[in-house]
């Protein structure tokens, strides 16, 4: 049956499904960081059309290598913290937004 989750019981199953939701969120999660750096910079910011804007997604896997070699460079540190990390959103946001939303 294709799209069937396999393994010994249910449970295994299950503890298999959450593990892959908790390794696609802590992708999800590096990626908008990588994204939120590149977006930062004048050049892109200058560059991307709204539609490009629209495009954009955190679901990509291209910077990813399940099955080869894995280059760990232990003296260098991931830039993590730098990155700016927005604040929740309000209902004040959303009604400034909405007002200033022209479309």
């Amino acid at each position: 049956m294709p799209g069937a989750l396999t393994g010994p019981d249910k449970e295994h199953a299950e503890t298999s499904m959450v593990t892959l939701h908790l390794l696609q969120s802590a992708l999800v999660h590096v990626n908008t960081l990588l994204l939120q750096q590149v977006l930062a910079e004048p050049a892109w910011a200058s560059r991307l059309s709204d539609e490009d804007r629209r495009g954009l997604t955190a679901l990509f896997r291209s910077n990813l290598n399940p099955y080869g070699t894995f280059r760990l460079d232990m003296d260098k540190w991931l830039d993590l913290v730098s990155a700016a990390v927005p604040r929740p959103r309000t209902p004040a946001d959303t009604a400034a937004r909405s007002t200033t939303d022209t479309r």
